[in-house]
């Protein structure tokens, strides 16, 4: 009986004039699986805007090459890890992040840092906080060996997720455009090299697992589809690989991801529009009695696949050999574009190349007609006053403090990290005069009520958060996170979210050059979908990064001026505040008309080098924002938003501050100055108003009437710790 799907298995039959073998059967399946075909996906992905003036390589390749200075370029990539991180949540948590730190070094650079977006159920389960722990101690054992800094990150629970976890991983790494290699084969005669770990049964079939429901019985089932990691192995071989590009050996180079073997050198050779003759009895293995089935498909980790010149073949294995590594050429690629594979004296693939790596045919499916407007609003009554509001908000696991994540991973490795996880943005210094800004993230509830607006809201707040250091973004990439596409609702939300990212991009000018889709992301045992989750990195650039103090999220001065800029509107849809209080629907928040405005103001207010503090406003509205700046480094403020506030407009008999406290509005940034007057000069005209003064050891919050929130710091740094008083 065939692993195949019946439409498939009757192409690839009609295409060869014979049906596959078993083997062959094989290489299909994970080749033309939704995780590396995008057979669902890419008539959408097409959409992207993704060409720039600092675009060197665009998707297509295992990253983005983006231009910095001189000849100096980044490496950016971002892939899930969603499937294998529920049925093995340290092994899959800790292989995602050695598969994107593989990537970027597949182009030739050394990888500078990491950000992690990780989605979970709400973690008073058992078994949503297990894997909450242990995807973090993954990431973390992973990285901190091979030594690439986690310089940001963001942590997400919602019920829906309890099923089917999300990791999520970006990468940027750093090169000199000398050595920017690709995974398009260069030419017939040249020897295929297989480089690092040896090839075991471990992540036998990944690709085709992570393009299908998790089941009950995941765990068990599902074990051998999870990769094992050796964060060591993975180290010497990021050295290894730069030392022999550097030294002018390699051609092309992949790393072996999804479908192992088989999908790595199949996609480099037809890149190419070369074949490849392939013997895998010259395959170092871990395990006795492998099939030539398990050699392809298995997705052993720390592996990479190098092209080189028949003359330089034994200066690469020499390399290898120097840092104790398994190395051997596997391989020559061919002119006749057909993809054979010997094993034991006998051909056991024999294939085109072009129809295995790219003849997946697309699946198309009819998405449901967009909502328009505002979601049905149910508000629950709310006898809580104002604080206690706020307090409640403080201490909800999406608000709460991430130390307790961060403290794990080592982020001042390489020595580069000048600004910490916990901030909006993370930032590296490259030289004197320039520096990096790292922004993730995306808000699923906003996307579920309304994707395009949801999606386009998340694209534009990460460039705010970058723009609050002072940088301008200059690529993004994504992970895709969703159901099944075969649901019209589903594929609704994913064609929606794809489009508001493309014109949030388009609008601010910033391509959009890599990323991945991840599909099915469904559980039986909780017959549920994930959340739309289409996850978003985005990597800015300062310029004159040594001219002035980069901002940081908590105020620093007392006796400095605070600046709201931004306009607050009636927008609880998705919020964090309806989520505490068991409220439903509302109006999602919608984006600025002119974002590009806002971030090129924001950026002029910091390029006058009188801001000291700069925080957006974003989960869980102005009160949240104020609060988490106010405890940032432990000075308070005094803030009156009485003009904010209308005493005769009540909600439970009381007057309602909830719009002025915990909208949740896109497009506002909270800015603290010694010198307002030279900032507000630089803000060109967008909204915005003083409203208050950095100092004392409480957070005092004026509001209209009578109403007032007074809150001690001590208070705030007690409420945001709930994520740490739980895993202690």
């Amino acid at each position: 009986m065939s692993i195949l799907p019946p439409s498939d298995l009757e192409i690839i039959t009609k295409r060869l004039n014979r049906p596959p073998n078993p083997v062959e059967e094989g290489c299909f399946l994970n080749l033309w699986s939704e995780h590396c075909s995008y057979r669902s996906s890419a008539k959408h992905l097409r959409t992207f805007p993704t060409e720039g003036d600092r675009v060197l390589i665009g998707p297509g390749d295992d990253a983005a090459i983006i231009r910095l200075k001189g000849d100096l370029v980044l490496a950016i990539g971002m892939e899930s890890h969603n499937h294998p991180s529920y049925v093995d949540p340290y092994n899959g948590a800790a292989t995602g992040v050695g598969g994107i730190v593989r990537d970027i070094l597949s182009m030739g650079a050394r990888p500078i840092a990491l950000m992690d977006l990780l989605y979970f159920g709400m973690p008073d389960q058992p078994k949503n906080l297990y894997l909450f722990e242990h995807v973090v101690e993954g990431i973390a054992g992973y990285g901190n060996c091979i030594g690439v800094p986690v310089v940001r990150g963001e942590t997400f629970f919602e019920n829906t997720y309890s099923g089917n976890p999300l990791v999520n991983v970006v990468c940027v790494g750093l090169a000199h455009e000398k050595n920017i290699v690709t995974a398009t084969a260069q030419a017939a005669g040249d020897a295929l090299i297989l480089m690092g770990s040896t090839t075991g049964r471990d992540g036998l079939g990944g690709a085709s697992f992570a393009s299908r429901d998790l089941s009950e019985d995941s765990e068990a089932e599902d074990r051998s589809s999870v990769q094992i990691g050796d964060p060591f192995t993975e180290k010497l071989l990021i050295e290894a690989v730069l030392e022999a590009i550097e030294s002018g050996y390699v051609l092309a180079c992949r790393d072996l991801g999804a479908a192992g073997l088989v999908g790595a050198s199949a996609e480099m050779g037809a890149k190419g529009g070369l074949g490849l003759h392939i013997n895998l009895d010259r395959v170092p293995l871990r395990g006795s009695g492998m099939t030539p089935y398990e050699i392809l498909i298995a997705e052993s980790q720390e592996r990479m696949v190098l092209e080189v010149d028949p003359s330089n073949a034994e200066a690469v294995l020499a390399i290898a050999e120097k840092y104790d590594l398994n190395c051997s050429v596997i391989g020559e690629f061919t002119e006749d574009r057909e993809y054979l594979v010997e094993f034991k004296g006998e051909v056991v693939v024999d294939l085109p190349i072009n129809f295995l790596s790219g003849g997946a045919p697309a699946f198309e499916s009819e998405p449901e007609k967009p909502c328009e407007g505002a979601v049905e609003e149910k508000r629950s009554e709310i006898a809580d006053d104002p604080k206690t509001s706020v307090l409640k908000l403080l201490g909800s696991p999406n608000i709460a403090s991430k130390e307790w994540v961060y403290r794990q991973y080592d982020h001042e490795v390489q020595i580069r990290t000048t600004l910490k996880p916990g901030d909006d943005a993370g930032v590296l210094r490259i030289d004197d005069e320039t520096a990096l800004a790292l922004s993730c993230g995306c808000n699923p509830a906003h996307i579920t009520l309304d994707p395009y607006h949801g999606a386009a809201g998340s694209t534009f707040e990460n460039a705010l958060n970058l723009a609050c250091k002072g940088a301008y973004p200059v690529a993004l990439v994504n992970c895709l996170n969703f159901g099944d596409p075969e649901d019209p609702l589903i594929y609704r939300q994913f064609a929606e979210s794809v489009r508001g990212i493309g014109d949030m991009a388009r609008a601010l000018q910033v391509p959009v050059v890599g990323g991945n889709v991840s599909f099915y992301n469904e559980s039986d045992e909780f017959g549920t979908a994930i959340p739309p989750t289409p996850s978003i990195g985005m990597v800015g650039i300062v310029e004159d990064y040594g001219s002035y103090r980069t901002p940081i999220y908590g105020f620093a001065e007392a006796g400095d001026t605070v600046i709201l800029i931004g306009e607050t509107r009636e927008e609880f849809g998705g919020s964090e505040y309806y989520q505490v209080y068991g409220c439903a629907g509302g109006s999602v928040p919608v984006p600025p008309p002119d974002p590009q405005k806002i971030i090129d103001s924001v950026r002029a207010a910091i390029g006058t080098g009188r801001v000291t503090s700069a925080h957006d406003v974003s989960n869980g509205g102005l009160a949240v924002a104020l609060s988490e700046m106010a405890q940032g480094n432990g000075i308070g403020a005094d803030i009156d938003l009485t003009d904010f506030t209308d005493p005769d407009v009540t909600w439970g008999g009381n007057p309602d501050y909830s719009v002025v406290l915990f909208s949740e509005s896109h497009g506002r940034v909270i800015l603290a100055t010694p010198d307002p007057g030279a900032v507000i000069r630089g803000l060109r005209g967008v909204p915005h108003r003083i409203i208050g003064t950095v100092g004392g050891d409480e957070l005092r919050i004026k509001l209209g009437g009578d109403g007032a929130v007074v809150l001690p710091l001590h208070e705030i740094a007690e409420a945001r710790e709930s994520i740490t008083r739980m895993m202690r």
